[in-house]
């Protein structure tokens, strides 16, 4: 199969070349909102301009602006205006189909006579994340090698993100768990946007959001306000553009993993849609490779946007995933292999309904947001009978209302309150069996239930000076656990030192509320509480250009109250929920054993991050080094690495846009090993070296080029994505094989390469 995909790489390479002859001069158009960063207000008389051109455009009454006659090409454009900080968005791709719809929010500057404006245009900080948070457009997000235009996995390359696994999204962000990441997509908290996610946690192979509906990604890996709670360790928010107003148009595409069909256009007078359907065709592959499993999913997603008037504006949005999971058991291997495997078929939804006002000093926003997961989870072993199942429904309606005021120039205040009612179902069956470390496990039980979520917030920004300070309080409801009630202080402050560097501080806690399914199996786990970390955060950020930003960070994270195993003194949850899972972990990740609230942990680290964004000298470029440490105690009060403690990871990744039509991308990423307990010779493990060896240390090398076709109603994109170029299999943790008698390396692909196609019209 690898074969097959490199002679079409190789032949697209060089029907790609022959085909760049000089193309006639076109144009496009940029049009777009400069908004007050605070209260949403458009403003007015804004100068928009293209970085490095004489192209540009004031804002009018309603702050809209637009720029047209721009010969084709990817920009930096810089919105400013007097007693503002110029915001600069950066990798604006100006093609002849559509104009480049973009949106600028501008924060007041409060200088003192004589002071220096810091010129941080290309890295403008929302005032709820003043560290640890990286911002990623749509553009950037798909230029990534090996990232298969997915916005979870471009996550991987940040400094504090550890990957578990080359093919799969469970994200370890600063020593946390899978499970303590939330999403969060046009204002509604998802639990996971993956295919095939991973329940009670939330990774998967391959992220649901179409990128080309994305406006922009943010990601905090700590440190964030009291706005976002019930998770731990990082909040990846995700935007929706607006679809165009102008005409209908669409997109056909082919990627590596995919195909699908894009539709967007005019929604009446005032509003726009956008429309999108893909289909896996991994099922073809995997077939024709002659798999003993072959997965199939389709996602579709749609959003409508209409203002009401100059102050309201109503959006909907309709997200919905189909994953599908055919086994072929024909011959004992294929038996034996499906039988190791834990599958599971996925119906998921999520939708909901915003509507935004302005009322002069400041905004509200109300969502009300759905979110479902149908999971039907099974393995068998080789005769075909369940060694486990769990059907379960976790349905989550949501209504949400938030309001921030400006109450001076230098200060901020939100407020918000949200209200959960959960539907809760699953039926799970364990078939008895002896795990590796020698512990009977037999579940047969169901819980049918309502729950009910309830979250509210405050919180205050004050400037003083060249000192920001953000400080709020929360508190967390969840009505099926013993303690129902948890409050959650924070406290983060900015401080401006010289005209390019700045010191940023954080403290807070942080609480999260069990995973549904670890309620299941035993009566007493819903004595559980809500787990708690005490994180710090200290950095310094130095900006030697507009265009390069330099930080360095160091954290601290005190957890307490992890769920604990009762049978198995060793094991904290906080070990589990990446992968897929499985008897050979003993479907830890499902909260099977009696569970107590007694697991405690530390991590610690530092992170070196550099990065150069796209502007008139047309490369950009990252590197990111992570130094962290994780530790966990179960009952027995002995500290061990966790199982996600990946020491060292190094992340190398830029490129250079040519022109319009060619772009070329590398990535280079090197991590430790992360620990895992030895198999003894007869297939079982043992307790006493529970995460006392490592696995090997690996690095892979990732290219990308990007070819554009510009025509006057459509243009034609083609890539080719090399995987892992310089073929070394990615190790990781062993796993024993009964067959055999021994221990032996998980399947791992080499070299890959992908190619992608699409046409916009």
């Amino acid at each position: 199969m690898k074969s097959i995909y490199t002679y079409i790489a190789l032949a697209l390479v060089a029907g790609t070349i022959c085909f760049s002859q000089t193309e006639p001069t076109k144009s496009g158009t940029i049009i777009g909102k400069v908004m007050h960063a605070v209260t949403n207000e458009p403003l007015v008389g804004a100068n928009v301009l293209v970085v490095g051109t004489t192209y540009g455009a004031a804002t009018d009454i309603d702050g809209r602006f637009i720029i047209g006659a721009v010969p084709l090409g990817t920009y930096a454009v810089r919105a400013s205006l007097i007693g503002f900080q110029s915001v600069v968005k950066t990798d604006v791709m100006v093609n002849p189909v559509r104009a480049v719809d973009l949106s600028f929010s501008l924060a007041e500057t409060i200088l003192q006579i004589g002071e220096v404006s810091v010129t941080a245009e290309y890295f403008a900080k929302s005032p709820e994340f003043l560290l640890s948070t990286q911002t990623q457009s749509a553009q950037e997000i798909r230029r990534l090698p090996g990232g298969f235009e997915d916005v979870v996995r471009a996550i991987s390359i940040l400094p504090g993100v550890a990957q578990v696994q080359p093919g799969r999204n469970d994200l370890i962000v600063r020593g946390g768990a899978p499970s303590e990441n939330l999403f969060v997509v046009e204002n509604i908290e998802v639990p996971n946007i993956n295919h095939y996610g991973t329940q009670g946690a939330s990774g998967g192979p391959l992220s649901y959001i179409n990128l080309d509906f994305v406006e922009g990604t943010s990601f905090s890996s700590g440190g964030f306000g009291v706005r976002y709670g019930d998770k731990l360790s990082s909040v990846l928010n995700i935007n929706l553009r607006n679809g165009r107003d102008d005409r209908i148009g669409g997109k056909l595409l082919i990627s590596g993993t995919q195909f699908g069909l894009n539709l967007e256009g005019p929604l009446a007078s005032r509003g726009s849609f956008l429309l999108s359907a893909r289909r896996s065709y991994l099922d073809f592959i995997f077939k024709a490779a002659g798999f003993a499993f072959v997965p199939e999913y389709w996602d579709f997603l749609a959003k409508g946007s209409y203002s009401l008037g100059k102050t309201d504006e109503l959006s909907l949005v309709s997200i919905g995933a189909i994953d599908n999971i055919r086994l072929f058991n024909e011959t004992p291997e294929k038996r034996y292999d499906n039988s190791r495997i834990l599958l599971s078929n996925q119906n998921q939804f999520l939708g909901g309904l915003s509507w935004r006002h302005l009322f002069g000093s400041g905004y509200s926003t109300l969502t009300f947001g759905q979110s479902y997961i149908e999971y039907d989870t099974r393995q068998n072993d080789t005769v075909l009978q369940p060694i486990f199942t769990n059907r379960s429904i976790e349905h989550e309606s949501s209504l949400r209302a938030d309001l921030v005021f400006q109450l001076s120039k230098s200060t901020e205040f939100a407020v918000g309150l949200q209200a959960k009612a959960v539907r809760f179902f699953s039926r799970m069956y364990v078939a008895p069996f002896w795990t590796n470390y020698g512990l009977r496990i037999s579940v047969n039980r169901e819980l049918d239930t309502l729950a009910w979520k309830s979250a509210g917030y405050a919180q205050l920004t004050q400037q003083f000076g060249p000192l920001r300070v953000v400080a709020g309080g929360r508190f967390d409801y969840f009505n099926l656990i013993e303690k129902h009630f948890v409050a959650a202080p924070r406290l983060s402050a900015s401080m401006r030192v010289s005209e390019k560097t700045t010191i940023n501080a954080s403290v807070g806690r942080y609480c999260q509320a069990p995973s549904y399914v670890w309620l299941v199996s035993n009566p007493s786990n819903r004595r559980l509480s809500h787990i708690a970390v005490n994180q710090f955060v200290l950095g310094v950020e130095h900006l030697p250009w507009s265009d390069t930003r330099l930080s360095v960070e160091g954290y601290l994270k005190k957890y307490s109250d992890y769920p604990a195993s009762v049978n198995q003194p060793f094991l904290v949850l906080a070990n589990s929920g990446a992968g897929y899972g499985g008897s050979q972990e003993a479907f830890a990740s499902f909260g099977v054993d009696p569970l107590t609230s007694a697991g405690r942990g530390e991590a610690h680290g530092v992170e070196l991050f550099a990065q150069k964004r796209f502007s008139e000298i047309p490369c950009y470029g990252t590197v990111s080094v992570s130094y962290n440490e994780s530790r966990f105690a179960g009952l027995d009060g002995i500290e061990r690495p966790s199982s996600f403690d990946q020491r060292w990871i190094l992340n190398l990744g830029g490129g250079y846009v040519f022109d319009e039509r060619w772009e070329i991308s590398a990535k280079f990423r090197l991590a430790t090993g992360r620990p895992y307990t030895p198999y003894n010779s007869n297939g079982t493990q043992s307790a006493s070296r529970y995460n006392s060896e490592r696995a090997e240390t690996n690095h892979s090398l990732d290219l990308r080029i990007d070819r554009r076709w510009m025509f006057d109603n459509w243009m034609l994109a083609v890539f080719v994505d090399v995987q892992n170029v310089y073929n070394r299999k990615q190790r990781d943790v062993p796993r024993y094989n009964e067959r055999i008698g021994a221990t032996e390396q998980p399947d791992a692909i080499g070299i890959l390469p992908t190619i992608g196609v699409s046409a916009e019209f």
